[in-house]
Formats: structure tokens, C-alpha cells, sequence
């Protein structure tokens, strides 16, 4: 009777081995990253061809944290609880609320970042096609689109109460001018098994022009927060800079926003009285590796200081870490006015959108 016992116990256990083996195997085996320089798909349909120079325009850009981060929200990777949106019902909710927020800026450009197209944690809903009936609805839809893709992983079979799945998302871009061109670069990563949980960090590169021959050169970034290495997160930036700078010397002008992942105002503790202690990657983005005709804009009013980004090891609370880690960054052409975060109180993702009024000079 023992022995039948050990030997059933001995084959689940084989079993379970093989099954963990080939689940490996399928992971290395399904990994890729998508090529460098590829051409995004343009969905033009703007009546407008060009922008103008010396014409006040506003940019906003938002994180939509796949429309899963309503403020009572806290995710697994960050030390919370849940590996999935709540519901569909919250993923509509929240991104159709991140939507109308932005929408109220009267934005020409928009950027987007962690819009899911088919992913397990978001009940595999399009969120892209949720942001463009929003547009529709309030006669908004005349725009000039591309997505990049940022995240094709496989299926994380982790926590093993509800596994977070296979995910397909990306980054959106939003333009009330036609774009010309588009590319897809992809940022270095980490190397070794780093790379397995690590998004395929890339940035989209948009061509949108300007009256007089000249082009926008609009980067939407989602560079990436937790490196091992910490020469890989500064190489994201060096890259992002030569690239910016070959356009500054065709004579064009330069705008890239998004998600930076690292603290754009240097020190947010300053600003919010928080703590950064037990937060490693909260570091201050790297101005100096950037060239000097480059400036970091930094989305703040000091006098009413609000952050664009909460800690989601928690819900949202008054003892939440808070920081700001979403900003631009401008060519010297380009002449920026204001800058500022709007508070939405973390009520549709962990990020609060960013806005910036500018011209082109």
C-alpha cells in the first residue's frame, strides 16, 4: 500500500515537472521582439495637412493603466492583490473616464500609453476601438492615428489564483492633423530572464507637418521603470536622444511625452511630501544625458503641486507614494507656455493625464 502510494506521488510529481518544462519551453520559445525601425499603420482622417507656426496648440498625454487602475485598484506586480481589471464593466468605465478627462483639454495631440488590444487582464476587449467611439461621439473622430505595439508577451500563468495571462498592447497616438509617416523603434532591454517580464519597450516616432516644408517629429515613450541594470533605462534615453537630435539638425521640430518612468521633477518628494525610501526606481530622470538644445518640461504648478502617478502596491489612499513621472521633452524651437497635471484623484488609472500648451516657433 506504501509503495502504490510513493509510486502515485512520485508520478504527479514527475508529472507536474514535465508540465512546469514545457511551459518554459513555450515561454522562451514564444519570446520575440517585434523589429526596430517598422512602419506603423496611418488611419488619416483629418481634414487638416499641416500645422502652423506661432499657432498656440495642446498636447496631452496619459498612461490608461489598460484601463484597470480605478483608484480603489492595486496590482500584483506592484505588492498588491489583483492581476485582471475588476470587471469589462470598470475597463469601460475607465477608460471612457480617462477619455472625457483628456477630451476636456481640447487637445490636437494626444498620447497614449498601456492601450490593450487583446489581453487577458482586460477580458481581451479592443480599448483602442473604445477610445475612437468616445472621439465619435462628440464629433471628435476628424484625427490622424497610429499604434505602436509595446507588449506582445505569452501567457503568464502567475498568480496561479487568476494568472495575468497572454497581453497585446501598446502605444496610441492621436493627431488632429494628418500624419505623414510613422516608425516603431525599439529602446534596449534587459537581457536574461529580465526580458521575459519586461515590456518590449519601444517609442513611436510620428511625422506630422508643418507649414513651410518642415515636420513635428512627435515621439509617444513608455520608457521602462524597473531595471536590474541601470545602464539599460539610461541607453533608453541616449538612443531617444541621438534620435531627436538627428531631426533637430534636418530642421525639424521635436516633441516626445509619455510615461518616463523615472521623476521628471528631480525630487517629487519635495513636492508632495512623500517618502521615496523603500521606492528604488524612483530616481530622477537623467536631464544630463539629453543634448542642451533639449529641454525636460515639467508638468507642475507650485503653488498647487499634483503628481501623475501613484504607488498601486495599495487603493489610492492619503498615505499613498505619489510621483511624477510623466513629462515632455521639447526641441529649443519649440516655445512652451504652460505645463500641468489634472487631478483626477487616481479615479480611472494609477496615472493622472498630462497637458502642455506650445508653439512652434
Amino acid at each position: 500500500m506504501i509503495k502504490k502510494l510513493l509510486k502515485f506521488l512520485l508520478t504527479i510529481i514527475i508529472a507536474l515537472v514535465v508540465l512546469f518544462a514545457i511551459y518554459c519551453a513555450y515561454v522562451f520559445i514564444s519570446y520575440h521582439r517585434i523589429d526596430d525601425m517598422t512602419a506603423l499603420e496611418i488611419e488619416n482622417n483629418s481634414s487638416k495637412d499641416v500645422l502652423e507656426k506661432d499657432t498656440s496648440y495642446t498636447i496631452a498625454s496619459g498612461n490608461l493603466g489598460f484601463g484597470a487602475y480605478s483608484d480603489d485598484y492595486s496590482f500584483f506586480m506592484d505588492g498588491g492583490t489583483e492581476s485582471w481589471a475588476f470587471s469589462k464593466t470598470a475597463v469601460y468605465n475607465n477608460i471612457n473616464g480617462s477619455i472625457d478627462v483628456i477630451k476636456s483639454l481640447n487637445p490636437d495631440l494626444i498620447l497614449l500609453q498601456e492601450v490593450d488590444l487583446n489581453s487577458t487582464r482586460s477580458y481581451h476587449i479592443n480599448e483602442k476601438d473604445i477610445i475612437l467611439e468616445n472621439l465619435a461621439k462628440t464629433g471628435t473622430d476628424k484625427i490622424s492615428t497610429t499604434f505602436s505595439i509595446n507588449y506582445d508577451s505569452p501567457f503568464l500563468m502567475y498568480p496561479i489564483t487568476q494568472p495575468h495571462g497572454k497581453t497585446l498592447a501598446g502605444e496610441f497616438t492621436i493627431s488632429s492633423v494628418n500624419i505623414s509617416k510613422a516608425i516603431r523603434r525599439s529602446l534596449p532591454i534587459e537581457e536574461g530572464l529580465s526580458k521575459l517580464i519586461d515590456l518590449d519597450r519601444c517609442y513611436a516616432k510620428n511625422y506630422i507637418p508643418v507649414e513651410g516644408g518642415v515636420y513635428l517629429v512627435l515621439y509617444n515613450v513608455h520608457l521602462s521603470a524597473y531595471t536590474t541594470d541601470p545602464s539599460t533605462a539610461d541607453n533608453q534615453v541616449k538612443m531617444l536622444n541621438e534620435d531627436m537630435l538627428a531631426e533637430v539638425e534636418a530642421g525639424n521640430y521635436v516633441i516626445a511625452g509619455g510615461d518616463m518612468n523615472k521623476d521628471v521633477l528631480g525630487d517629487s518628494t519635495k513636492y508632495f511630501g512623500t517618502s521615496a525610501k523603500d521606492q528604488y526606481w524612483a530616481v530622477a530622470f537623467p536631464e544630463e544625458l539629453l543634448d542642451s538644445c533639449f529641454t525636460v518640461v515639467k508638468p507642475v504648478d507650485p503653488n498647487n503641486p499634483v503628481p501623475s502617478c501613484r504607488n498601486a502596491d495599495s487603493p489610492y489612499n492619503e498615505n499613498s507614494f505619489v510621483i511624477t513621472i510623466d513629462g515632455f521633452i521639447v526641441s529649443s524651437n519649440v516655445e512652451v507656455s504652460e505645463s500641468n497635471v489634472v487631478d483626477t484623484g487616481f479615479k480611472y488609472s494609477d496615472h493622472n493625464p498630462i497637458y502642455m500648451d506650445f508653439k512652434l516657433k
